[in-house]
């Protein structure tokens, strides 16, 4: 890999307090990255020693493949603490031998980018739609590949205990520098190749980034468009002072959906922190579900790619595969989470996958999710079929959902069971994916444990709004029961 820009020389250690127990890494490595509060959970002595951890990591999977990984690259969203974690991490990183690209100021989607086309390894700060006293990593290797827990956050978590207990020497060797790199720009340049811009009609939009790294990236895409844009909550400002950067929550779209309608926009979009999910909101002020916005996604993607694989998760709506097949695609069912939907569509060749939690995700896209991609493809769809989205998204909404519901109980997985007992004796279709799917034809129901917390969350479709209150209320007795 050759870093092209400005070389530096390392920073100096960073100030940080005292070393976290070691139950703080047992809570703040998720199944899908790592994150926490700062400083008590996660401080610069803890960032410095993920560095080591994801370098000796990395080193490692390179050697697996006969290769050598010569460096490792950064990136950071708007929150204050970033910059002195991310200093740390660098540190961490430079003593295991390893160069550090720092890309600066990023949405998670454009570290994955730098990650696939300059081929090397990433770790993106960000503590996404969390509040503002949270910060975390996730983690790609070259190519955007994800790490989770069984695929690397557990080693990472085995070589920072070490460092954090002492029992870890420094590495014999130079150690590694610095180099800061822009690649705004090439990342606006590849988010809008992957729609046909002559296509897009002069339409307007409206997004808020809710004060996140949107605010960065959003302009840089849509500036050279035939499109009329307005951001609310532009500024780069970790503090959040308009609202959370957390628009799966309906009271967090309130001020974009009122705005769309009345500017008369025809689209509005919602980014969450780290700028990597975007929710729709139509030109009635309506918001679309992720399920409607993956099947709209993807019968625009089968238009120009007949024949081609699509992933959706298994809370999506049913309508989901069904579109897939109509548009002569085949669909695949997977469990929850980004490292299952981007390891199945490595397996499958799958062209786009989608989530309920409005994560989507492309094959061209070094199969990573990019709220910005998703975004350029409905504005296309909208201006290929002259349709607004309330009538583009008309054909797609074909039953009804509960939304996830949580319940809090003592023992989340012996419910499973109890729920899956009764369901099973009563004839009725039963797989254990991911959690619980009970699959009676007319309604499905999925029923999942929380990581993190004693909580059960479910998830159910039903054919309209009566039936799906019924059925809500009955799992509900079931597991009380």
């Amino acid at each position: 890999m050759t870093w092209m820009g400005f070389r530096c020389l390392l920073p100096g250690r960073v100030s940080a307090g005292s070393v976290p127990a070691m139950s703080t890494l047992d809570d703040i490595f998720k199944a899908y990255d790592v994150r926490g509060t700062v400083p008590d959970q996660l401080n610069p002595d803890l960032a410095r020693a993920i560095g080591t951890g994801f370098a000796t990591f990395v080193k490692e999977e390179a050697a697996g493949w006969g290769e050598v990984c010569e460096g490792v690259i950064v990136g950071r969203d708007m929150r204050p603490s970033g910059v002195e974690l991310v200093a740390a991490f660098a540190e961490g990183v430079a003593a295991e031998g390893l160069d550090v690209l720092d890309i600066g100021l990023a949405s998670t989607d454009m570290c994955y980018f730098a990650a696939g086309s300059l081929g090397a390894p990433a770790a993106m700060f960000t503590a996404s739609h969390n509040p503002a006293g949270y910060n975390g990593v996730k983690f790609a290797l070259s190519g955007a590949r994800p790490v989770g827990q069984d695929s690397g956050l557990d080693r990472i978590k085995v070589v920072a205990a070490e460092v954090l207990d002492g029992g870890r020497r420094e590495t014999s060797g130079a150690a590694g520098s610095v180099t800061n790199r822009d690649v705004l720009a090439d990342f606006a340049d590849h988010v809008r190749s992957l729609v046909d811009v002559g296509r897009l009609a002069p339409l307007r939009v409206v997004a808020d980034t809710a004060n996140g790294m949107g605010g960065l990236v959003v302009p840089a895409v849509f500036e050279p468009l035939n499109i009329d844009l307005e951001i609310m909550y532009g500024e780069l400002d970790g503090t959040f002072p308009n609202h959370p950067a957390d628009p799966i929550q309906p009271e967090n779209t309130e001020d974009l959906r009122r705005r769309v309608v009345e500017v008369g926009a025809d689209i509005g979009l919602a980014f969450d922190g780290d700028a990597d999910r975007v929710f729709l909101v139509d030109e009635t002020g309506s918001g679309l579900s992720g399920s409607t916005t993956t099947a709209i996604i993807a019968a625009g993607i089968l238009e120009r790619n007949p024949g081609e694989t699509v992933i959706h998760n298994l809370i999506c709506s049913k309508a989901v595969p069904e579109v897939v097949r109509e548009h002569g695609g085949t669909p695949v069912r997977t469990r929850v989470g980004h490292s299952f939907i981007k390891e199945v569509m490595a397996e499958t060749g799958a062209i786009f996958g989608g989530e309920h939690s409005a994560h989507y995700y492309f094959r061209d896209n070094y199969r990573a999710d990019s709220g910005l991609i998703a975004a350029l493809v409905v504005i296309e769809q909208m201006s290929v079929k002259g349709k607004s989205l309330s009538e583009l998204r008309a054909p797609f909404e074909r039953y009804v959902a509960s939304g996830e519901l949580n319940t809090r109980v003592e023992q989340p997985l012996e419910v499973i069971e109890k729920v899956a007992d009764h369901y099973g004796a009563a004839g009725i279709g039963i797989d254990r994916l991911d959690g619980l799917t009970v699959d009676a034809g007319d309604w499905w129901f999925n029923l999942r444990a929380s990581n993190t917390e004693p909580l059960l969350r479910l998830n159910l479709e039903a054919a309209d709004e009566q039936s799906c209150e019924a059925r809500v209320a009955e799992v509900r007795s079931v597991m009380a029961g």
